[in-house]
């Protein structure tokens, strides 16, 4: 195993840890609150997000790691799914939530072992990176890395914490 792609799955589980430990002491008001006048899905929606999301970034990730351009996958794209998703699961509990948190981040972190050093320095152009060729490295930290820890920043703000 790469000790890079150890540490980047560390970096998964311990943003994911995180993310499970902050919900977890979300009384049930908060987390029916909305995130933000903008974002109208509720604390409880966003953790779900997260946690629903990690597979559809590790299948972006693998698809820049085998040099294939990710072309289809735009921001408005993104917009979509999460709105999906938050209608979807308008109410999630947050046992719910977090266990699909824990089960998708534990299977994300062991994808993301499974990469090669030469798997994730290799680039192919990404439309979530406007077509900049990116390395799979990048996608992984950009997004199942950095993912958990914007939102639980968001949650934070949401509550004034």
């Amino acid at each position: 195993m790469s000790r890079r792609a150890e540490a980047l799955a560390a970096r998964v589980e311990e943003g994911a840890a995180g993310l499970a430990a902050f919900a977890e002491g979300l009384s049930d008001g908060e987390w029916a609150t909305a995130t933000s006048r903008t974002d109208r899905r509720t604390l409880g929606q966003i953790v779900n997000h997260v946690a629903l999301v990690y597979p559809v970034e590790i299948d972006l990730a693998r698809a820049i790691a085998t040099g294939n351009p990710v072309t289809d996958v735009t921001w408005e794209v993104v917009a979509q799914l999460n709105a999906g998703h938050a209608s979807e699961y308008a109410d999630v509990t947050k046992a719910e939530a977090l266990e699909l948190l824990r089960v998708n981040s534990s299977q994300a972190a062991a994808a993301v072992r499974a990469f090669s050093d030469e798997e994730l320095d290799r680039a192919a152009p990404f439309s979530l990176s406007f077509g900049a060729p990116v390395t799979a490295q990048f996608v992984v930290e950009d997004h199942a890395v950095r993912h958990s820890w914007h939102h639980l920043a968001r949650i934070r703000r949401a509550l004034g914490r």
